[in-house]
């Protein structure tokens, strides 16, 4: 009775986040090209970083070592934002171990 509900338990989960995943699976292979713009504007925002590092700042005015900064902090902000990541919050680690104890 114990194993049945176990697999119960298993099956309802699974079919729960099945949908879920396929659909972030094909919401994936439309947006295809847009991923290679954003891996090229990103090469190209990293290429212009270290032309500013390369840069010989002592020979610069003050106004434009102050331009440079501002370009660099608003470089880095866009690649920031242009990273993508899986952010787990602890509510849901904790969720997701309470699970594994009770499902093993």
């Amino acid at each position: 009775m114990k194993n049945l509900f176990k697999t119960t338990l298993l099956v309802t989960l699974m079919a729960i986040t099945l949908p879920a995943t396929s659909y972030a699976m094909s919401t994936s292979v439309t947006h295809g090209n847009a991923g290679r713009t954003d891996a090229e504007q990103s090469q190209k925002l990293i290429n212009r970083l270290e032309e500013i590092k390369s840069m010989d700042l002592k020979s610069l005015t003050r106004k434009e070592r102050k331009e440079l900064k501002h370009e660099v902090k608003s470089i880095q902000r866009e690649l920031h934002t242009n990273s993508s990541g899986v952010y787990i919050s602890v509510g849901a680690i904790i969720i997701i171990i309470l699970l594994l104890i009770l499902l093993l």
